[in-house]
C-alpha cells in the first residue's frame, strides 16, 4: 500500500462508516461558498454595454467553474473518507500482523538426566533445537529463557531480540548449576520474569524429565503463583518409560549406563490444569516437535479469539494526501483563472 499511484479507493472498507454521511453536506457547503462568491464585487473596463455583456454566454468560463467545484467536492469527500478509517480487505489482518503478541518464558530442565540418549543426540540438545524452531514461529512475541537444575538461572529475559535468545539457548549446558531437579524454583523464577508490565497474555512452557527433589518452593506453590498472575503453564514431560542410557560420572570420566528415570506426570498435569495450560508427554524428537507445534497453534488460536474484534490496520494517509492535493489544486486554479471571483 505504500505506492499511492496504485491505490483503488473503491476497494476499501471502513471501520467507522458513520462519518461518511458527512459527504451529503459537501454539496451544501459548496453551494454556500458559490453563493458567497457571486456576491463579491469586482471591476474591469470594457467598451460593451451591460446589456451586451449579459447576452454573451461564457460557456468555457462556466465549465471551468464547474470543474473547480467538482475538484473541491472530490477533495473534501476524500478527507471525509479518511475519517471513516479506511482499510483494504486484502491487507494482512491476522493477529500476528496487528495483535499485541504475548510474553513467553521457556523454563527448561538442564539437569544431568537431560543428557540421556533416548533422544538424538540427547534430551537437552533435542529440547534446544525444538525451542529454537518454536521461537522462529513467534516473531511478534517476547520470549525468555529460564534454566534449572538444583537451582534456577535466567539465561535470557523476555525479549523480541530472538537472535540473542537463540544464542543463549545454544550456549546452555548441563552442569552449570547445583545438581538436582528444582522444578518449583525453575517455575517460580519463570513466573517472576513475566513482569507486571508484561503483555496481557503470558505463558510459561515448562520442560522437565524428572521429579522435583530440590528447591525452597514446591512446584504446586509456584503454580499457584502463576495462576494468581494469570500465567498459563504448559508442561512437557520428556523421556521414555523405563531405563535409558545416560552419562554417569566415574573416576575415568563420564561413562554411559542404563539408568531408571521417572517423571512426576501427576504433578505436571496438576500444574497445567491449575493454570489453564495443558500437559504433554514427549518420548522422542518427533513427538517433542509436535508438542511445540500444538502449543504454538493453541496460542495463535487464543490470540485470534482475543483479537477477533480488534481493529485491522487502517490506512487513511492516501485519502488525506490525495484530498489535500486536489483541494489545493482547485483553489489554485480558481485563484489563477478568476482572481478570486467566481
Amino acid at each position: 500500500m505504500s505506492d499511492l499511484t496504485t491505490i483503488k479507493f473503491w476497494e476499501y472498507n471502513f471501520l467507522e462508516p458513520h462519518w461518511l454521511w458527512l459527504i451529503i453536506l459537501v454539496p451544501l457547503v459548496l453551494m454556500i461558498r458559490f453563493w458567497a462568491k457571486t456576491k463579491m464585487t469586482g471591476s474591469f473596463k470594457t467598451s460593451r454595454s451591460e446589456k451586451d455583456l449579459k447576452e454573451v454566454e461564457f460557456s468555457l468560463a462556466k465549465w471551468l467553474i464547474y470543474g473547480v467545484y467538482g475538484l473541491l467536492f472530490v477533495g473534501m469527500s476524500l478527507l471525509i473518507l479518511a475519517l471513516g478509517k479506511p482499510y483494504h480487505p486484502a491487507a494482512p489482518q491476522s493477529h500476528e500482523e496487528f495483535g499485541e503478541g504475548i510474553d513467553i518464558v521457556l523454563c527448561m530442565d538442564i539437569s544431568g538426566s537431560m543428557m540421556a540418549t533416548d533422544f538424538l543426540p540427547n534430551r537437552l540438545e533435542a529440547a534446544k533445537d525444538v525451542a529454537i524452531d518454536f521461537i522462529d514461529g513467534r516473531k511478534s512475541d517476547r520470549i525468555g529463557l529460564v534454566v534449572f537444575e538444583g537451582e534456577a538461572y535466567t539465561a535470557c529475559p523476555a525479549t523480541k531480540n530472538h537472535t540473542f535468545l537463540k544464542k543463549a539457548i545454544k550456549d546452555v549446558q548441563s552442569g552449570w548449576l547445583d545438581p538436582g531437579t528444582a522444578i518449583g524454583t525453575g517455575l517460580g523464577t519463570a513466573v517472576t520474569r513475566l513482569r507486571s508490565d508484561s503483555l496481557k497474555s503470558k505463558v510459561v512452557i515448562l520442560l522437565t524429565d524428572g521429579e522435583s527433589n530440590k528447591g525452597e518452593i514446591s512446584p504446586m506453590a509456584a503454580a499457584e503463583l502463576a495462576k494468581n498472575k494469570n500465567i498459563r503453564v504448559y508442561t512437557i514431560g520428556v523421556g521414555k518409560d523405563g531405563y535409558v542410557s545416560m552419562p554417569v560420572p566415574s573416576a575415568f570420566g563420564p561413562i554411559f549406563q542404563n539408568t531408571m528415570v521417572s517423571i512426576d506426570e501427576k504433578e505436571l498435569k496438576e500444574i497445567a490444569s491449575l493454570t489453564g495450560g495443558e500437559y504433554f508427554r514427549a518420548t522422542d524428537n518427533t513427538s517433542l516437535k509436535e508438542i511445540y507445534d500444538k502449543i504454538e497453534a493453541m496460542e495463535k488460536t487464543r490470540m485470534v479469539e482475543k483479537n477477533f474484534d480488534k481493529e485491522p490496520p487502517y490506512n487513511p494517509l492516501a485519502f488525506i494526501i490525495y484530498g489535500l492535493i486536489i483541494i489545493f489544486l482547485a483553489l489554485g486554479l480558481e485563484n489563477y483563472l478568476f482572481k478570486g471571483n467566481a
